[in-house]
């Protein structure tokens, strides 16, 4: 039997004036999967519970999902709400955070945010500007807690400081077992001066899975349709670091991989033998309608998770890139375009924090000592630990 939780913004509905939502000029930073238990988008059910919205915001991908990732999204009236609707999401770094003169006419801002519980899904950091804007400007800011959909289980090495990005503002683990507002207490313990507010969920436990509760599922953003998607994507988006198609332009992104080259049996039975936990593998064969070989036939394999807690996202990921590079290494190659706004350091040293486990592929290590190089440090552990120590979770 599924867990009865109600989120944040259920809880906001049920009472608006007990969380001072009424009688003032307020924000909505908001996207797709910002819905209520009865699936209505947060600006249509606030606007019907009497908050007076005058203004909307949207992350990457924009307020209704429609833009693929790394795609300005330029501001805009909301056709469905009428409402001005800004992107947090340009050509530039500084798009990023919202711009002074469009918080000087709000009382408060709302953030309803679903995030998926990895450090490179940019969410989490677009709440954490708008919550520090807020703090900056004087603004009430009223962030309304979502659960983390793969849990409280934690996977991946530190953040070093030389490759903060936007898929890493904060040193968090790969795979962080947060809430989005546990990742901002996280912040705050780190430094940030934030004081924003949080309305908590009800019912929510922790090490439970999404699909283990009530709360509802909906695409955060166009290549995150399912909570499959979500389980895998802490090692997979790895793929975005390199030559290899993480499966956009199908149906089944980050679940299936591959490239022309890929020789599949040989990959397949070279990760076969690493014994990874939780997880078989597919042959199989593909043609993307869009991004990295488009329109070209690849090949590759899809991953089945057989037992999601054993399952490790991270090591998987990366046992990919560490078995491609060893099987093709005359086709395989790094990212070597800008990625999310840095032009002068890898994609994949992003992703991964550091330039260590690139390094290591490279020179031809052995899978163990990348693994190894994929640990959690214990100081770290203990910060993400003190961060889970919150009320966020409500009532039970």
């Amino acid at each position: 039997m599924r867990r009865t939780c109600l989120t944040g913004l259920d809880r906001l509905l049920l009472d608006p004036a007990r969380f001072g939502a009424l009688g003032c000029r307020a924000g909505l930073l908001g996207h797709p999967a910002s819905v209520s238990a009865r699936f209505e988008h947060a600006a249509d059910a606030l606007l019907a519970a009497g908050v007076n919205l005058v203004r909307l915001f949207g992350p990457e991908h924009g307020l209704r999902g429609e833009a693929q990732y790394m795609e300005a999204v330029g501001h805009e009236v909301d056709p469905l709400t009428g409402l001005e609707s800004v992107s947090l999401y340009g050509a530039e770094i500084d798009d990023l955070r919202p711009k002074a003169e469009q918080l000087a006419d709000l009382d408060l801002v709302i953030i309803d945010l679903q995030d998926v519980g990895s450090r490179y899904y940019t969410y989490i950091y677009t709440a954490l500007f708008m919550a520090e804007a807020c703090a900056k400007a004087g603004v009430r800011c009223l962030l309304l807690d979502r659960p983390n959909p793969i849990g409280d289980a934690v996977e991946g090495p530190a953040l070093l400081p030389a490759f903060r990005s936007f898929v890493g503002w904060l040193n968090l683990p790969t795979r962080h077992g947060l809430t989005t507002a546990e990742v901002l207490t996280f912040a705050r313990q780190q430094g940030w001066e934030l004081t924003h507010e949080v309305v908590p969920m009800e019912g929510y436990s922790a090490h439970l899975w999404m699909d283990d509760h009530t709360a509802p599922w909906v695409l955060p953003s166009p290549n995150m349709p399912t909570l499959d998607t979500a389980l895998v994507y802490p090692g997979m988006c790895l793929l975005e670091g390199t030559n290899i198609s993480e499966g956009r332009g199908t149906t089944r992104p980050f679940e299936i991989f591959g490239a022309p080259f890929v020789n599949a049996p040989a990959l397949a039975a070279l990760l076969e033998s690493l014994h990874l936990p939780g997880v078989c593998w597919r042959r199989c064969a593909f043609v993307p309608t869009f991004d990295k070989f488009t329109k070209e036939r690849c090949y590759g394999l899809g991953i089945h998770v057989t037992d999601r807690q054993a399952y490790r996202p991270l090591l998987t990921g990366a046992a990919i890139v560490w078995a491609i590079s060893r099987l093709h290494p005359d086709h395989f190659a790094w990212r070597s375009d800008a990625y999310e706004f840095v032009d002068d350091i890898p994609a994949i040293d992003l992703l991964f924090g550091s330039d260590e486990p690139r390094r290591l592929i490279d020179a031809g290590a052995p899978f163990g000592d990348l693994a190894a190089a994929l640990e959690t440090p214990a100081e770290l552990l203990a910060a993400v630990t003190a961060a889970r120590r919150s009320e966020y979770h409500g009532p039970r």
